[in-house]
């Protein structure tokens, strides 16, 4: 009887010890998880009292049947508090970047399990302390919410997808295992509290999808591409998985993987305002970065080289190219783009007959212009080395690499590759047909721009983007870094008007709509995508579009409402500039100026006229004298737009 109530008494004590509870808090308190490790690993998520998350089960399956999370034992937790000032290569929302948080580290046999809490929302991750090769059959990321909350989905029909996808407003019992998005995604968790979910440090690993769980309405879990096996070329650019593996990842020693990232704003505003991806992303990987210069850029291709009033036939030529370099130096852009066309699809190194890449170099060299080179990935791949030495011995300034379509381990370890391959060739890397950043830009800042978004192109075929579509783009897809939206167009059409045109397209929604993307839509590489012809006509509008930045020193979200509108002030330097955009509703905002320095600013505003209700490239402009003191009316015309630059006097 003793020796049995002994054997209780152990279980007893193990079972204490097996189940755990663990809590931790971001730095002011605003944040906190509560991590429970029992027969499963589950976190919980909270914004002072209200839950966000409710219980959560994560784990880490491998091949060879081991399961981190199940029926684990915690050896170690520590907790750490750490508080940094970031300077990114390149500046995004900010040129110092606050990095402070709270960190509990989980320490099991053979890997360990990190979390975080900021101010400004939480994160977790795996880490292995393995030795040789294994391989992740899967990963069991959960997001249980405690009510059938909105969201905004960006709904995905394949893996084999650009990721340029509108955000439906659908609940999440609506969304079953059936159905899955890419991230980031937005949730809506009632009295204007917001979640967004994203990854950070996506590295040698699939990217996470969400989709449905038909065991649970209100959460979303992650959904990984498997190893992919065989593959089918369709076309110069499509290259098709056929089959996968049973398995996601094959990895090699000790390693971590990537973030699972929660940003939690209290207003819309906070999520433009948030850095969180880009501060759980991977340190910087190269040495000499005083090479790697943002700009804006002539493009060729929205408006198919459509220039007029010359004397020579445009097209794919060294004439018309010219003509892009002339243009672009006489309004301060730093470069141009030869996007396709300029090569023989099926083989990258032979450039058709009517380019000489070399003497556009030399000419825009002569004129302080650069040039960029847009190129398929395959034929890149298939010439690597061949290809960026011939670029490089050019003096080409970058590539614009397209129609990835995949984030399976293979394709995201192919863009770490062409990041680290062009960095040693000083060449930048505009990423097209590809998945959200998710933190290789801070790794490799000559990563200076990514695609992922439906953007202008679209325009040239769809009905899509609109302007609510553009109001929506910085609380959701803008949160996870720049986006190579493309705007621009001088040739802009009301709700009624707008039609579908491939060689002289034209924008959904006003002239001022257009400027204004320059301020709210961050883009580092930031394109002019309409024909120099047209901007030739438009001067007072090149006032703006040859001065506005592409890089920011500060941002302030003045105010902003998913899916409406958005108003957004930034600084470069002593100069502020101010962009605002509505939906397809007129609407007035009133801006506080407060945020400015001490003394007076001259403010030169671009503002929608009286008649772009009816003729949407109809705008106005004025001056005004205005200090912090100053409130701004702001009146906007359906699908309108508003924008600024405040000069100290």
């Amino acid at each position: 009887m003793k020796r049995l109530l002994s054997v209780i008494c152990l279980l007893v004590v193990f079972n204490v010890t097996m189940a755990k509870e663990y809590e931790l808090s971001s730095p002011n308190g605003r944040i906190s998880l509560k991590v429970n490790v029992d027969e499963n690993c589950t976190y919980s998520v909270f914004l002072g009292d209200q839950q966000i998350i409710t219980a959560s089960p994560i784990a880490l399956e491998l091949a060879n049947g081991d399961v981190w999370g199940k029926d684990a034992r915690v050896r170690r937790a520590k907790v750490t508090s750490h508080s940094n000032e970031l300077t990114p290569v390149v500046q995004r929302k900010y040129a110092k970047i606050q990095d402070v948080y709270n960190q509990l580290t989980l320490s099991f046999k053979g890997y360990s399990l990190e979390f975080r809490a900021y101010d400004e929302g939480a994160a977790y991750r795996w880490v292995s302390a393995l030795k040789g090769e294994y391989k992740v059959k899967s990963e069991q990321a959960s997001f249980v919410f405690p009510a059938d909350h909105t969201t905004w989905f960006p709904e995905e029909e394949s893996l084999f997808s650009h990721q340029e996808r509108e955000y439906l407003k659908v609940n999440l019992s609506a969304v079953g295992s059936d159905r899955f998005c890419s991230t980031g995604m937005l949730v809506d968790c009632d009295n204007g509290v917001k979640t967004y979910i994203s990854e950070s440090n996506l590295m040698d690993y699939p990217g996470m999808f969400l989709q449905g769980d038909d065991q649970n309405q209100n959460a979303l879990v992650g959904k990984f591409a498997g190893v992919v096996l065989e593959e089918k070329q369709l076309s110069d650019r499509d290259v098709k998985p056929t089959k996968y593996a049973d398995y996601i990842a094959v990895c090699n020693g000790p390693r971590s993987f990537p973030w699972r990232a929660l940003l939690i704003s209290e207003n819309d505003e906070e999520l433009v305002q948030s850095e969180l991806i880009y501060k759980l992303a991977p340190e910087l990987k190269i040495q000499n970065t005083e090479w790697i210069k943002p700009g804006k850029v002539a493009w060729d291709w929205w408006n198919a080289n459509n220039i007029y009033g010359v004397d020579f036939k445009s097209g794919v030529n060294n004439d018309t190219y010219k003509y892009y370099i002339d243009f672009a130096s006489k309004n301060n852009l730093e470069y141009i783009i030869l996007d396709e066309g300029w090569y023989h699809l099926e083989n990258i190194m032979d450039v058709v007959d009517e380019i000489d890449i070399q003497e556009l170099v030399d000419y825009g060299k002569e004129r302080n212009v650069g040039v960029i080179l847009w190129v398929v990935w395959k034929a890149l791949d298939d010439q690597l080395e061949k290809a960026l030495d011939q670029f490089e011995a050019w003096g080409v300034k970058g590539i614009k690499i397209d129609f990835m379509q995949r984030d399976d381990q293979w394709m995201v370890n192919f863009y770490e590759k062409i990041a680290s391959e062009c960095a040693s060739r000083e060449l930048l890397v505009d990423y097209h047909g590809a998945y959200k950043p998710a933190g290789l830009e801070r790794a490799y800042p000559n990563v200076i721009n990514y695609e992922g978004v439906k953007g202008m192109e679209n325009a040239k075929w769809s009905l899509l983007p609109d302007p609510e579509h553009n109001v929506t783009l910085p609380f959701t897809r803008m949160v996870a870094g720049a986006m190579d939206y493309t705007p621009g167009a001088m040739i802009n059409a009301t709700k009624e008007n707008f039609r579908k045109v491939f060689k002289e397209p034209m924008s959904s929604g006003t002239r001022c709509h257009q400027l204004a993307m320059y301020v709210v839509f961050e883009s580092p590489l930031q394109m002019l995508c309409d024909n120099p012809s047209n901007y030739y006509k438009e001067p007072e509008c090149m006032e703006f579009l040859s001065v506005v930045p592409s890089v920011w020193d500060d941002t302030k979200v003045l105010k902003g409402k998913v899916g409406d509108y958005v108003a957004i002030a930034r600084r470069s330097g002593d100069t502020w500039y101010i962009g605002t955009m509505t939906d397809w509703d007129a609407r007035e905002l009133s801006l506080d100026l407060d945020f400015l320095g001490d003394g007076n600013y001259t403010m030169s505003v671009w503002k929608d006229g009286v008649n772009a209700d009816k003729h949407a490239a109809d705008f106005a402009q004025e001056n005004q004298e205005v200090n912090s003191a100053s409130k701004v009316n702001v009146k906007m015309a359906p699908g309108g737009g508003w924008t600024a630059i405040l000069k100290k006097k």
